[in-house]
């Protein structure tokens, strides 16, 4: 059973629609990418996978045996958040608290999760430092750890390589690679990278206000929207 079902899914704001006609599924152990300009919709949907905005029309539903609050998340950073006065380890253990429910302390099983994910990301010796002393690539994998924390399951990406120079993008999707497939974290990367969607994922959403195209990454290269998006690439 799929972990994520979209069907004929519509999204608006204020009685416009932004987003309509979505249909795909994500089943474990894909890595999919979502892709599209500026304004596609892209952000829409991940609130929608998230439970954060209900559809106009259609659906969104989480199957597998996968709970809404067991999406690990990694959203796009503010300027705020980078700047956030806790230590790294603290700011890792956070995502235990959805596993946590209503305890008033964090257990010694949330603190072997965060130092197993620091360990993942290669950032324990960083457990004691302050969160906004970090480079933005290492802030990026310590909020990875974070979001893997809250999952075993499914990890959602938001553009998790904005502003980061090519060396720390690449260690990200190096990173992300090696959680999908040795792992076996399903994965849903949005992106603008269009190259290394097409590199790392298994399947493309191409997303244009409308559902542009859906399916793997072999066919989305052989196919018009495909070409068109990478100006006549091929690989």
């Amino acid at each position: 059973m799929p972990l994520i079902t979209c069907k004929n899914a519509s999204f608006g704001y204020e009685g416009s629609v932004v987003l309509s006609d979505v249909n795909f599924n994500v089943n474990s152990g894909d890595y999919l990418c979502i892709v599209g300009e500026n304004g596609s919709g892209k952000s829409t949907l991940v609130k929608g996978m998230l439970g954060l905005k209900t559809p106009v029309a259609g659906t969104v539903k989480t199957g597998g045996g996968l709970m809404p609050d067991e999406i690990g998340y990694l959203p796009q950073q503010t300027a705020a958040q980078k700047n956030f006065p806790a230590s790294v380890f603290e700011v890792v253990l956070s995502g235990r608290l959805n596993s946590s429910k209503r305890r008033p302390f964090y257990s010694k099983e949330d603190r072997r999760s965060a130092l197993e994910n620091l360990e993942a990301m290669g950032m324990p010796e960083y457990k004691d430092r302050c969160y906004h002393e970090l480079s933005g690539g290492q802030q990026q994998r310590v909020l990875l750890a974070r979001a893997l924390c809250a999952t075993k399951k499914l990890l959602l990406l938001d553009e998790p390589v904005t502003g980061l120079d090519p060396l720390a993008a690449n260690e990200l999707y190096r990173l992300v690679r090696g959680i999908n497939s040795e792992l076996g974290i399903t994965v849903i990367m949005v992106s603008h990278d269009i190259h290394a969607a097409v590199k790392y994922a298994s399947h493309i959403l191409h997303l244009g206000n409308v559902q542009l195209f859906f399916g793997t990454t072999e066919d989305y290269l052989a196919g018009e929207h495909g070409r068109r998006f990478m100006g006549g690439e091929t690989f």
